[in-house]
Parts: C-alpha cells; sequence; structure tokens
C-alpha cells in the first residue's frame, strides 16, 4: 500500500477507486467476489456485502472494512466523495465497469456527477503488480513445481483410446488432490490432428495410437497462477515430425535464453521467430511467444513482434512458441520464466525433449 500511495501522491492524486479483483487481493489480501477498494493518501477502506463479513475481517489488514448494502462501487464512490482534501478520485478504466461507473456517479451530488470521477491515463496498480516480490515469486515456483507433478502423473496415464476429456478430468482431479486452489484456465488437451488448434479444448475424441498431444494446463495456488504446456508423441514420430518438434524446441530454448532484465518483449519474440523462420516454420506460427503470469493468467508484458516494453527483474513470464499445420499437427512448449539480472530463472523445470510413449 505504501507503494501505491507514493504513486498517487507523486501523479497529484487525492484519492482512488479500485474494482479490480486482482488488484484488490493484491493491496487487501481480500479474495471474495465483491468489493470496491478506495485508497486516500491517509486511508483505506474496503467495502463488500454481508455475504464476506467474516471473511473480509479475517483477510483485510490494510483497510478498514465497511459492509454495505449498495453496490460496493457505489458506496465506495460516495465515501470518497465526502473526505476532505478528495477534489476527485481516479479509476482505471480498463477493469472498471461501465455499470459500476454510471452507478456510482448517479449516486454523487447532482454537482460532482461530471467532474468528480477521472479516468487514470495509464493503469497504477497493475503496473506495481508486474514485479514481484520474493513471497510471490515462491508461491509462483510452488505453483509451478506442482504443474510438473502433474505432468510426470499424466505421463503414467496416457493412453490410446482415452478421450482427451478424461485425461483433463484425471489431471483436474490429481490437481486438486495435491493442494491446487483451482486450475488457472480451461485445461488444453488437443491429440492427433486437434494438436493444430492452438487453443483446443478438451474434447469427446479418443487419444490417437499415433500422432502428438499437446497438453496445456495451469493451477492456482495461494493465489497465483502457473502456465506450462508439454506436447509427446504417441508412437514413434516420422522424420518430419521430429525436426519440427526439434526446431520448436530451439526456439524455445533461443527465447528463454533472450531473457533478461533489460531485454524488449520483441527481441524475445525475435529470437523464438527468427528460429522458425529459418526452418521455414514462421508461417505456422501464429501467436505471440508468451506473456506475463501472476494473479491473472494473462498479464502485461506480452512477449510479441514489435513490443517495445522492457522486461525488469521480478517479473514472471511464459516462453511458448508453437507452430500449427492445419489437418496434420502442432506443437507447442512452453515455460514460465522469473526475470532476473543475470536471465531467466525458469520455474517449470519438466522435461523438454521429445517424449515418444
Amino acid at each position: 500500500m505504501g507503494a501505491l500511495r507514493r504513486r498517487l501522491t507523486r501523479s497529484g492524486i487525492p484519492g482512488l477507486l479500485v474494482t479490480q479483483l486482482a488488484d484488490l487481493r493484491y493491496l487487501s489480501g481480500f479474495t471474495g467476489s465483491s468489493a470496491a477498494l478506495t485508497v486516500t493518501r491517509r486511508q483505506a477502506r474496503l467495502f463488500t456485502d454481508g455475504r464476506y463479513k467474516i471473511q473480509a475481517a479475517e483477510e483485510v489488514g490494510v483497510a478498514q472494512v465497511e459492509i454495505v448494502s449498495a453496490p460496493p462501487a457505489t458506496a465506495a464512490v460516495q465515501w470518497l466523495a465526502a473526505q476532505r482534501g478528495v477534489d476527485f478520485a481516479c479509476y482505471d478504466p480498463a477493469s472498471t465497469y461501465v455499470a459500476d461507473l454510471t452507478r456510482s456517479k448517479a449516486a454523487l451530488p447532482s454537482g460532482l456527477r461530471r467532474r468528480f470521477l477521472s479516468p487514470l491515463p495509464a493503469p497504477i496498480v497493475q503496473t506495481l503488480r508486474l514485479q514481484k516480490d520474493a513471497d510471490e515469486l515462491a508461491a509462483m515456483s510452488e505453483a509451478a513445481l506442482l504443474g510438473c507433478k502433474l505432468f510426470d502423473y499424466v505421463l503414467g496415464i496416457i493412453r490410446p483410446g482415452l478421450p482427451e476429456i478424461g485425461l483433463a478430468a484425471e489431471l483436474e482431479h490429481k490437481a486438486r488432490l495435491l493442494g491446487a486452489e483451482a486450475m488457472s484456465f480451461e485445461t488444453i488437451v488437443a491429440s492427433g490432428a486437434r494438436s493444430a488448434l492452438p487453443h483446443g479444448r478438451a474434447s469427446r475424441s479418443p487419444l490417437p495410437r499415433r500422432g502428438f498431444l499437446t497438453l496445456d494446463f495451469g493451477i492456482i495456488h495461494k493465489g497465483y497462477c502457473s502456465d506450462m504446456t508439454r506436447t509427446v508423441h504417441l508412437g514413434k514420430p516420422n522424420a518430419c515430425e521430429r525436426a519440427a518438434y526439434e526446431a520448436v524446441l530451439e526456439a524455445q530454448q533461443a527465447a528463454v535464453a533472450a531473457v533478461s532484465s533489460g531485454a524488449s518483449c520483441g527481441d524475445v519474440d525475435e529470437a523464438a521467430r527468427g528460429v522458425l523462420r529459418k526452418a521455414g516454420l514462421a508461417e505456422a506460427f501464429s501467436h505471440s511467444t508468451g506473456h506475463g503470469v501472476g494473479l491473472e493468467i494473462h498479464e502485461p508484458p506480452r512477449i510479441g513482434a514489435g513490443q517495445k516494453t522492457h522486461l525488469r527483474e521480478g517479473m514472471v513470464i511464459t516462453i511458448e512458441p508453437g507452430i500449427y499445420l492445419a489437418g496434420q499437427f502442432g506443437i507447442r512448449i512452453e515455460d514460465m520464466v522469473a526475470v532476473t539480472t543475470n536471465g531467466a530463472r525458469t520455474l517449470t523445470p519438466a522435461p523438454r525433449a521429445l517424449i515418444e510413449l
């Protein structure tokens, strides 16, 4: 909260309205589904409803908790408008619902409706969340290692004929047994020709006797997400499939090697894309090389072509180049890495060499 207040002071912002749930958790520790947080230079107050009276009291220690019957954002804005020295308050337009904003403005005195609430020119809390501290990195490392255990587990149950959705169910059930709070996104299990779907949701299709199988999954631990992808092969791959896999692996390793504090996101993307270009597979790489991870599965920065953002120590990003040949197969290899002053620290050490089952 101190870092946020310093930002507000430097920016000349007397009050801030926070409604995005990940931002709320980051600032206050609150994990409920309905709340708003107000921050001024001297006070912080969290507004929520009666369902969370006990939970908020247990979780929130940096702000006063107020239980309200009105929508939390409306109550928060009314409270801000009543504070001495708060002539206006800001909100993040990228994460504030229009309906909340409309209701909140309507609840203000008529003289304040047009001028009291102002959009931030750039996110503040999300920017603070970019660089993880030691506790956050520890939680994310634990989440990533649990994901690696899940990969080891599913290798032992993969067999031809097992429905993709059955494999996903086994993986998710095991994740809960190992202590995951939840999956961080819908598990991707895509086999055979379906592996050419970058986001191939698990279907009722049976695993083939021969072909690639892409597994993309993550779990939530202490609120933080993990994300990893491995592609394995059922049966013996042919020379074309093996060469394609080696090209993706080389691209992935080249991008990981390009990660360091100060490197631009565009340069990291080009490290992967350049390898696939030389292999004649650039057109088959249809998405960015990676993204930030934290309390949300997709956070800034984007590791994509032409991105000028520079990596900083403490950021956690994915490196996940892939190729997708419609009607044939797809391959993706993804690791989570923490940015350090000396390079990248890989958080997902599961095997990357081609596994044949």
